[in-house]
C-alpha cells in the first residue's frame, strides 16, 4: 500500500473505508428539509401564480370568440326569451345535436380547452337543478373555488369554471315581476364597457347580480346575487373578461363597484364611496382590499 505522509498504512486504510457517521448522515437530511421547507411556499406560489396567469389566456380566448360573434352580429349578443342562452354560449360547439333547446347559433365557439380555470378543473360535489315554466331544464353539480360546475342534463356532460353576467343575455323579463333593468343591446355603443362584466371566474355558469343582495357569508360560491362570483380563487380576486374584451384581474369587494347591469349603482352600500367599513363584511373578507 503506498505511504502518506504523516499516517500509516492501517490509519489511510481506515480513512479510506469509512463512510458518513450517523450524525453526518442526519446532518444531510436535516438541511435538505430545511431548504425544502423554505423554498415549498415559493413553488407553490410561482405555481398559484402561472395558472392565473393561464385562466387569464384563457379568458382572452374567450373574448376573441365572443368579439368574432358580436361582430358578425351588429354589436349583439346573444339573447334568446327564456333567458337560458348562457348555457348553449358556454357549451359552444360542445352542443348536443339532439336537444330541441339548443341554440344552434353558438356553435361556432369552440369552448373545448377554454372552458375551465387551471385552478378549478376537478368538477363539484354539490348537486344542482334548474327548472323553467315548472319542468327540468338543466341539472349537474356546482362549482366551489377550487371545483369546476358541471352540466349533465341536457347531455352530452360539460365541465366549466366560469359563469357569465346573466343580465347581458336577458331579452325579456316575466310579466308581474318588479321593474328591472333594461338590458344592454348594442355593445358597440355602450359608454364604459371597460367596467362591464361579462365572464368571471365562477362557481355556476352564470348569476344575476343585484344591489339588494349582501356579500356571501361563505366563500363556498353558494347563494344568489353575487355569490357565485365572490369566491376566492386567485388570492382575494377572480379573472374577468369585460364588455371591451379586455381581460384583468378583480379584487372580490371590486365586484360590487362594476357596472352589472344598467341601473347597477357603482356607489352602493358596499362601496368605500358608499360608506362601506372592513367590519361590514364577512369574515372571510374583512382582510381583502377596500374599493
Amino acid at each position: 500500500m503506498r505511504k502518506v505522509k504523516g499516517f500509516t498504512p492501517l490509519e489511510v486504510r481506515r480513512y479510506f473505508l469509512t463512510g458518513f457517521t450517523l450524525i453526518e448522515l442526519l446532518m444531510v437530511i436535516s438541511i435538505v428539509v430545511l431548504l425544502m421547507a423554505i423554498l415549498l411556499p415559493s413553488l407553490q406560489r410561482v405555481r398559484k401564480q402561472a395558472r392565473a396567469v393561464a385562466c387569464q389566456v384563457n379568458l382572452k380566448q374567450w373574448a376573441m370568440a365572443v368579439a368574432l360573434y358580436a361582430e358578425d352580429n351588429q354589436g349583439r349578443l346573444p339573447r334568446d326569451p327564456s333567458g337560458n342562452v348562457s348555457m348553449w354560449f358556454l357549451r359552444g360547439s360542445f352542443i348536443s345535436n339532439v336537444d330541441p333547446n339548443e341554440s344552434t347559433s353558438l356553435r361556432v365557439v369552440d369552448t373545448e380547452g377554454i372552458a375551465c380555470c387551471p385552478m378549478a378543473v376537478k368538477p363539484g360535489r354539490v348537486p344542482f337543478t334548474s327548472l323553467a315554466n315548472g319542468q327540468l331544464y338543466a341539472e349537474g353539480m356546482q362549482g366551489s373555488a377550487f371545483e369546476a360546475w358541471v352540466m349533465t342534463t341536457p347531455g352530452p356532460p360539460f365541465r366549466g369554471s366560469y359563469g357569465l353576467n346573466e343580465w347581458l343575455f336577458k331579452s325579456r323579463f316575466d310579466p308581474g315581476s318588479r321593474r328591472l333593468p333594461l338590458p344592454y343591446t348594442d355593445t358597440f355603443s355602450i359608454r364604459g364597457r371597460a367596467n362591464i362584466p361579462l365572464l368571471l371566474d365562477s362557481a355556476m355558469l352564470s348569476a344575476l347580480p343585484e344591489n339588494r343582495f349582501e356579500p356571501p357569508r361563505f366563500p363556498d360560491g353558494k347563494g344568489p346575487g353575487m355569490a357565485p362570483f365572490c369566491i376566492n380563487r386567485h388570492n382575494g380576486h377572480v379573472n374577468g373578461l369585460f364588455l371591451d374584451w379586455s381581460v384583468r384581474k378583480v379584487g372580490l369587494k371590486e365586484l360590487w363597484t362594476l357596472k352589472w347591469h344598467s341601473d347597477w349603482d357603482t356607489a352602493n352600500a358596499w362601496t368605500k364611496a358608499g360608506g362601506a367599513q372592513p367590519a361590514n363584511w364577512p369574515q372571510w373578507m374583512r382582510g381583502f382590499k377596500d374599493y
